[in-house]
């Protein structure tokens, strides 16, 4: 069994549509409007397959984001070495992204760092 999609809410559709094309080469289908709720979605692809479905509902509430929640905490993508983790890390900084976590090796052994989207959504670049 494979995982079909997962799933994001934003409050901003079209500024998480640009972030996950722009730093991730994600490549977003059309948009999807409900005329009757008011959903609306965007799914993006990515190179390997793996699908990401963005998400908006105009009476959807933001939560603070606590990194100890219970739930999904991060997406993470796979950068291919730590040059270009090392690399992405820097161009979200510069473009204004918070860094969360400097590229570091982990105790478990992985090269990573971990940065926030403009909506304080968890995405982990790693090798």
């Amino acid at each position: 069994m494979t995982i079909s999609h997962i799933a994001l809410y934003a409050e901003n559709l079209e500024s998480e549509k640009d972030f996950f094309e722009t730093y991730f080469g994600g490549k977003a289908g059309c948009k999807y409007h409900n005329e009757q709720t008011g959903f609306t979605s965007y799914f993006i692809s990515f190179q390997d397959g793996a699908k990401l479905e963005i998400m908006n509902m105009p009476e959807s509430q933001k939560c603070e984001n606590n990194f100890r929640m219970i739930g999904y905490a991060h997406l993470a993508f796979h950068a291919g070495s730590k040059e270009n983790v090392d690399m992405l890390t820097e161009q979200l900084r510069k473009d204004g992204f918070f860094v969360f976590s400097e590229p570091r090796t982990t105790g478990d052994g992985y090269y990573e760092s971990c940065i926030e989207d403009k909506e304080g959504n968890r995405v982990e670049i790693t090798i």
